[in-house]
């Protein structure tokens, strides 16, 4: 049986208001770091199986973020998607980092695109790997997830009790985690059953799984919310830049995401991966770290680092 890759470091932030976040570190561990958020759901270890090789190979440092609500994340529901940021800004201020790259995942993208608008002067580039698009606003995307903004009135107000709902269920399937992956590697969208059947991909999704459910798994029903809402900035404002991957073939995310958001950022890039669906992103990681390591050629200035914070526990 294969084993997921296992962290360099598992790790707690707690930040002013003594909320939380977990963390779990990969590839170099004196690299230039890059956070990556995991997509809808997911938690800290939600990285391609070689993210770990390839980073080392690149000095990269990737830093898995639980988003509030998921693992060791304490529960939280932002008014407005682009207030992460700030909570990512203290987060990055308690690990020493002066820059850091951002790379999401589906759901983890709009958070990408949020703390690139509102920390360009700390953020060289980010990657969106088959990123949900704007649900709402001016610069809506195309496809299904216009729909979003219907239902948010009713799950901002029952979020509570659908995310204790999500929480229990996910609970009460760990023991059959195994073969429900394998269920839905198998019945799950056609294009994505060819990485979803490796046994690597398997080992790294079920670990993250039951990563997700050690403090709970609320975070998803947090996300959709803010998915729903506006988020707060503009596409067309963000100076950072971001190259976006899609599968051309992604029937989770509308393909047509992709493009439209690379049409709005500025400086941006769109690569199509052909014939590959909604994990595009991580059957092509090494891609992915190479735009990152050539838009930040230069290592960064070597100094002091700040003490770890706290291990998290198990």
């Amino acid at each position: 049986m294969i084993d997921a890759p296992k962290p360099n470091h598992d790790g707690v932030v707690t930040l002013d208001d003594q909320r939380t976040l977990g963390y779990a570190e990969f590839g170099a561990p004196d690299g230039d770091p890059v956070l990556w958020f995991h997509g809808t759901p997911g938690a800290r270890q939600q990285l391609p199986p070689d993210t770990h090789r390839e980073a080392a190979a690149r000095n990269l440092r990737i830093i898995g973020i639980d988003r509030p609500g998921t693992g060791n994340s304490s529960p939280y529901l932002y008014d407005v998607l682009i207030e992460l940021a700030v909570d990512i800004e203290r987060f990055a201020d308690q690990l020493g980092l002066a820059k850091f790259a951002v790379v999401g995942l589906s759901g983890g993208g709009p958070y990408v695109l949020a703390c690139a608008h509102q920390l360009p002067a700390r953020i060289p580039v980010g990657c969106v790997l088959g990123g949900l698009g704007p649900t709402r606003g001016h610069e809506v995307a195309p496809g299904y997830t216009r729909l979003l903004p219907l239902a948010e009135p009713v799950l901002a107000v029952l979020r509570e009790p659908l995310a204790d709902l999500l929480n229990a269920a996910m609970k009460s399937l760990k023991p059959v985690a195994s073969p429900g992956y394998e269920l839905y590697a198998r019945f799950g969208p056609r294009t994505d059953r060819p990485l979803l059947r490796r046994p690597e991909m398997k080992a790294m999704f079920i670990n993250d799984l039951l990563t997700a459910m050690e403090g709970g798994l609320r975070a998803p029903v947090y996300d959709v919310v803010l998915f729903a809402r506006p988020w707060g900035f503009l596409l067309k404002n963000i100076k950072v830049p971001i190259h976006f991957f899609q599968g051309d073939a992604d029937l989770i995310v509308p393909p047509s995401h992709g493009a439209h958001q690379a049409g709005l950022v500025p400086n941006s890039t769109l690569t199509i991966v052909p014939n590959e669906g909604h994990f595009a992103g991580f059957a092509t990681v090494a891609r992915v770290l190479d735009r990152i390591r050539e838009s930040w050629p230069e290592p960064q200035v070597a100094r002091p680092r700040k003490a770890r914070p706290r291990a998290a526990s198990r």
